[in-house]
Formats: structure tokens, sequence, C-alpha cells
């Protein structure tokens, strides 16, 4: 059953199941919601085995009140942060990150501190608001122009709006080192035609963790949502 924290002024919409942990945490990707087939799989696959689970809309987002555009990944990071802090029993937590939620995933994991347990990313994403734009792009948003894109995820055209791109600017991390010493399992589909592959061994480089493995799946695009592809993300996630 949906809930809702009232977070930042906004009713931040959730999802939770008690259980033993580590608690797994998942964070969609941007402009995705909980409602999706891999947070709904990872839900279910921790109900039946008797696992702490949190799913959530940021706000913005799905059921979570709120306007997309006034969204970041630091208003989303203190929105996770808030319901790990207020609805998770388990000392421990394994944060699951698709898309952005896996740039997400790292900003909630080094807050979090002695809870993080482990991290999972599914064709993570961190610093897109870097590679992924053209200098053309770029000089937009930097004059505060709202750019828009083409899309094959049912958000067509799909918005990047100034706040959020300058924000996740603040944000980047490929740069230096990433300081998560937990253990990390990333995936990345040699298909995927949005986030490039090597954005995930770039990251696997600059975390500083000695425990980080990159799975390529063969044939996998963006959304590793084929029926073997959430076998392996839940094969992953019991691993840790």
């Amino acid at each position: 059953m949906t809930q809702t924290l009232e977070i930042g002024g906004q009713q931040v919409a959730y999802r939770h199941t008690p259980g033993s942990g580590p608690a797994v945490v998942f964070l969609p990707g941007y402009m995705s919601d909980m409602a999706g087939g891999k947070a709904t799989a990872m839900f279910d696959w921790c109900a039946v085995a008797g696992r702490e689970c949190l799913l959530l809309d940021y706000s913005g987002c799905g059921e979570s009140s709120g306007d997309f555009a006034d969204g970041s990944l630091s208003t989303w990071r203190n929105e996770v942060l808030s319901l790990v802090g207020t609805k998770v029993g388990s000392d421990k937590v394994v944060i699951v990150g698709s898309s952005m939620g896996g740039w997400l995933m790292l900003l909630v994991g080094m807050a979090l501190g002695e809870r993080l347990h482990g991290l999972v990313g599914i064709a993570a994403a961190p610093d897109f608001s870097d590679w992924g734009f053209d200098e053309v792009q770029k000089s937009q948003l930097r004059s505060g122009v709202t750019i828009y894109e083409e899309s094959d995820y049912g958000y067509d055209p799909m918005p990047t709006h100034a706040k959020f791109w300058k924000d996740a600017e603040e944000n980047r991390l490929l740069g230096g080192t990433v300081p998560i010493t937990c253990p990390v399992r990333l995936l990345h589909g040699q298909e995927d035609a949005d986030v490039p592959p090597e954005t995930s061994l770039r990251l696997a480089r600059a975390l500083a963790s000695e425990d980080v493995q990159v799975t390529l799946v063969k044939g996998g695009d963006h959304r590793l949502s084929r029926d073997g592809d959430i076998a392996l993300l839940l094969r992953t996630v019991e691993s840790l």
C-alpha cells in the first residue's frame, strides 16, 4: 500500500515492507517512479523473502506531490535520506539505483556513512549533466533555458530544466575519488544507447571501495528489464 510522508513541504509517496536487514532501498531513474518493473520485482521479492524494502517516488514524480521542474538531485537525495531515517528499521541498507538513481545512490550512500552496506547500480549514470549534453545545450542550460529532447521512454519530448542541471553539475563525482568503501555491483547493458557502458567502468575506477564488480550484459539495453535481466538483478542483490 502506498503511503506519504511530508518532506520539505511535499507529500512524498512511498511503499515499505518490514522485514530483516539489510534493508533494500530502490531509487528509480529520471522521470521514473516506483511503479516500474524493476522496482516492483524488487519489492515483491523482498516481501516473499521477508526482507525489509523501501520504494519511493521523488517529489514531482509518480504519486508524490510537487512540480518536476522544481526537482534536483540535492532535493531528492534529502527526500531519500528522510525516508530512510524515519521509515527503515534495519541498521544496514543496500541501495539499488537505476540510471539517474545510480547517481543518486552514490550521493545517498556517502551521506549514510556506517549504515551503508552495499550498492547495486543498473546502468548507473553519474555526471550525465556533463557527458550527456553537447556544448550548445550546456550553454542554453547555463542561461536558464529548459531544453527538450526526443525520448523512447514515454516522455516525449523529455525536459531538462536549468535548475536540475545546475544542481547536478555541483554534484559531479567522477572527477575524483568517490569515498564509498562498501561492496558495489554495477550492471550495464552492452547495447545501452543512453548511458555508455564505459560510464560504469569509469565509476568502478573512481570508487574508493576495493570490492567493485562490473557486469556487462550482452544484448541488454538501457532498461535492463527483460526477465533474465531482472533475475540477474535479484541474484546480485541477494549476494550482498
